[in-house]
């Protein structure tokens, strides 16, 4: 008889790719590649306040279940915001990092964080109870899963995991024919401002080219990560991402890499790269050399639009953040994620907090709901 074991591993790279992939189903952005393309350019790291502590059961010599984990020291790069929390702490005399941490760095997209077989729920909750040994082990503050989907939310909210409520922005292709097919099921105010900065780009000059996999040159590369590294100064921050790890997801998950490029008087002005599986596109990096009026909506909304409806790509991910989403044909819809705080009287006060906090959140999405672009009939 073949007997449950956990284990912590310290890089994604102690467990084979063909093994971890198994247990997802098939989102690029949680993939054996994509996680090991971030450990191995040192992206994510001890040093970079992210030291992969990734949970394994293995029954027998077979990988049974497993879940991205990191030992953090911060909370950058997570999208869930809890630094007031880390404060609190830090007002009472205690420590509030390091903390466990389940999610895909840098990236706010929902999946499943407890990996496994859909019907081994026992497996999933192995890691759960492993996941409360850690902080135990280790005398953490707390451990938290960020923006867990299907079974794994499920058995979180089963085993009484604080739930935290937030809001992100996806575009969904209902079968549309055309980019002009979905302008028609917008508002005649919203239809006619699309093609208003549409058209404003092209009497600019600027034209526009999506590519895929190996079409991407290594110059497209080089100008992307300009672009990409421009957008992080304007806002006076540092890039998460080097180029190095670049260079890994192009040798390994080009089938899942679309970038748009934009050019005006013959040079490259704009990039935008998004990753794509066979059920959604994910926007996420963009940035430009010069602005120009129109540009981001083109690269980053509208042309992603637009690869869905030729591709038959069902949803398109927009993020956290921009209410100016919604007049693209982006909806608002929920996103959650759950936390145990290992002291009492901290999870009871979070707790309170996290209650008031759901109340605002659900009037927001209602009020957002309300500003949809779309023809009432």
């Amino acid at each position: 008889m073949e007997v449950d074991q956990l284990f912590v591993a310290g890089a994604i790279s102690e467990i084979a790719a063909e093994e971890w992939d198994a247990l997802h189903p098939g989102l690029p952005l949680l993939s054996h590649a994509w996680l090991s393309a971030l450990e191995a350019s040192g992206c994510v790291s001890s040093e970079t306040g992210w030291q992969p502590f990734h949970l394994v059961l293995r029954s027998g010599q077979r990988l049974r279940a497993a879940m991205p984990l990191y030992l953090k020291s911060h909370s950058y790069g997570e999208y869930v915001f809890d630094w007031a929390w880390a404060d609190a702490y830090a007002r009472y005399g205690s420590h509030y990092y390091p903390k466990l941490l389940s999610a895909i760095p840098f990236t706010p997209v929902s999946g499943p964080r407890l990996l496994a077989e859909p019907d081994d729920i026992a497996a999933q909750a192995l890691l759960l109870d492993g996941l409360k040994q850690l902080l135990q082990q280790h005398q953490l503050s707390s451990a938290h899963i960020l923006f867990p989907e299907g079974q794994s939310q499920h058995l979180l909210q089963a085993a009484g995991w604080l739930r935290r409520d937030g809001v992100q922005f996806r575009w969904e292709n209902t079968g549309y024919a055309s980019f002009e097919a979905f302008l028609t099921s917008l508002s005649a105010d919203k239809r006619k401002k699309i093609r208003q900065e549409r058209s404003k780009l092209i009497k600019a000059g600027v034209s526009v080219r999506r590519l895929t996999g190996e079409q991407i040159s290594a110059a497209d590369w080089d100008f992307f990560y300009q672009c990409y590294c421009n957008t992080y100064q304007q806002h006076r921050s540092t890039p998460y991402l080097n180029a190095d790890f670049f260079k890994r997801i192009a040798e390994t998950l080009p089938q899942h890499l679309l970038m748009i490029m934009a050019e005006q008087e013959g040079e490259p002005v704009a990039a935008a790269l998004n990753v794509y599986g066979s059920e959604a596109l994910y926007g996420r990096y963009w940035g430009a050399t010069r602005m120009v009026p129109g540009l981001h909506f083109e690269l980053c909304y509208y042309q992603g639009q637009e690869f869905c409806i030729e591709q038959g790509v069902r949803y398109f991910e927009g993020g956290a953040q921009g209410e100016h989403k919604l007049a693209r044909g982006f909806k608002a819809r929920p996103t959650c994620s759950y936390h145990h705080i290992a002291k009492d009287e901290f999870a009871a006060a979070i707790q309170r907090y996290l209650q008031l906090e759901a109340a605002h959140i659900s009037e927001y999405v209602d009020e957002l709901d309300e500003r949809a672009p779309f023809r009432r009939n």
